[in-house]
């Protein structure tokens, strides 16, 4: 069977943080074996649905690294067709034509709700005479259900869900107005797509019952469901913007690798033994539905700020400089000259060691692209006083004799003018940290030195000198 799978998001706002991970599984799942995915946009709510949306789920998704076979389709654009199958229904005598007046409806809402129960439209049109109906009302279709035996869906990660058919009613698919259902829409779109997996939330798994009865009834090939658990915040609550549920372009802007939120998501509700660390490829190679929990997922932020550390660290040295190159033009809000720039491949591999997001790295940076005078945190200033300008001034000179500047040299000639001046290290290191970063901590003070370069360095000290 060739295996196709579809992501379709409503887009009603940005691609949440359910949606990206939700994509993920039916991305890797679709390339595990050799299949496509496929990306329709559900966008039949055209009060909420908004282009501005579609752009950025098809940028959360490019971003991700998550790409789709063709073009997208646009559920709103295919409501003729989902017509057509309603009609086809109706024809067949598994659908007919309900007359109910809205306080007819209100009034089965009511009773149900006196007697404790859930609406269930009672079926008064199941089996009447259209010729009663008044002449001027405007009919919604209904699918007319099985009322004995059960509905049946082989979850692959649900397992075996049965629900008694007496306990459904007959749904709406199509509207008085004569615009399709979402139930009915799915449905089609599935079929017309030829999706042989659709891998969505647990939320959808009553759904899945209802458009099981669709399926039989045009006698189509029932897809295999696949119904993952919802990601609950590190409390077990429901999922709210406090835990991270924002949108994906949140994360882009928080320094978050693609790279570490696709290792991160695919660890959400699916485990491969004890491996944490699993790049694209092998997700590929290890990815498959039974390697997914029936438990709802905890989202963590620490944790993902973790994992994207340890992506930064293993990124090539070319690469991430890039990046915090773009990051540091975001930050400073401005381009980067050729001199700042030729600093960041000598300070990347020290600044990223502590760095948990690409902001943090470029934070660290910024020493590096600070113009004189230094703006200055409190603790350095406090680090200026007293006899360190007289030191500083010492330390200017010779660090102007220097002839070969690097590491090895400027470690030399530091440690001696501290033995010179019998001083422990730190009295001579941390003025001189301060003066050429204006920070009270940064990576060692040879490698500053070095990273900022001869010139940059003795006009930095030189400002604080006595």
């Amino acid at each position: 069977m060739s295996v196709i799978t579809r992501f379709a998001p409503s887009p009603t706002g940005f691609l949440h943080i359910g949606g990206a991970r939700t994509a993920l599984f039916n991305w890797l799942f679709a390339k595990h074996h050799g299949g496509e995915m496929l990306l329709r946009i559900e966008d039949t709510d055209r009060a909420r649905s908004t282009d501005a949306a579609v752009t950025a789920i098809h940028e959360g998704l490019h971003w991700l690294g998550l790409d789709w076979q063709g073009d997208p389709i646009s559920q709103f654009a295919r409501a003729d067709r989902h017509a057509e199958v309603a009609q086809q229904l109706l024809a067949a005598g598994n659908a007919y034509k309900c007359y109910c007046t809205p306080e007819e409806l209100a009034a089965m809402r009511e009773t149900a709700k006196a007697e404790g129960r859930s609406l269930r439209y009672d079926g008064r049109w199941r089996d009447r005479d259209p010729a009663e109906a008044p002449s001027d009302a405007s009919p919604v279709i209904r699918l007319k259900a099985p009322q004995t035996g059960a509905t049946v869906v082989n979850d692959l990660v649900q397992g075996v869900v049965t629900v008694q058919n007496s306990e459904l009613d007959d749904m709406v698919l199509l509207r008085a107005d004569g615009t399709p259902t979402y139930m009915l829409a799915v449905v089609v779109d599935d079929h017309d797509m030829a999706v042989s997996h659709i891998i969505r939330g647990d939320d959808h798994l009553t759904n899945a019952i209802r458009q099981r009865q669709i399926y039989d009834l045009m006698d189509w090939t029932v897809p295999l469901f696949a119904h993952i658990p919802l990601i609950h915040g590190a409390d077990g609550a429901k999922m709210s913007k406090r835990h991270g549920a924002l949108g994906v372009e949140a994360y882009a802007e928080m320094g978050i690798l693609p790279a570490a939120l696709r290792n991160y998501l695919l660890r959400l509700g699916w485990s491969h033994g004890d491996e944490e660390i699993i790049d694209t490829d092998q997700a590929i190679a290890w990815f498959d539905l039974d390697g997914v929990g029936k438990s709802a997922a905890r989202f963590d932020i620490p944790r993902l700020e973790s994992l994207n550390s340890h992506y930064i660290r293993a990124m090539d040295e070319g690469d991430l400089c890039a990046l915090l190159a773009q990051q540091l033009v975001k930050t400073e809000g401005r381009d980067l000259s050729q001199a700042e720039l030729a600093r960041l491949p000598l300070a990347v591999n020290a600044l990223k060691e502590r760095a948990k997001t690409l902001v943090e790295l470029a934070d660290k940076a910024g020493f590096l692209l600070d113009n004189r005078p230094l703006p200055m945190e409190d603790k350095a200033a406090g680090l200026l006083t007293g006899d360190a300008p007289a030191l500083l001034s010492r330390a200017h000179a010779v660090l102007s004799a220097v002839e070969d500047w690097n590491v090895e040299t400027l470690t030399e000639v530091i440690r001696g003018l501290a033995e010179a001046e019998e001083l422990k290290l730190g009295k001579l290191a941390q003025p001189l940290r301060a003066a050429l970063t204006g920070r009270n901590s940064s990576p060692g003070i040879f490698d500053v030195l070095y990273f900022l370069g001869q010139p940059e360095s003795l006009d930095r000290i030189g400002d604080h000198m006595a």
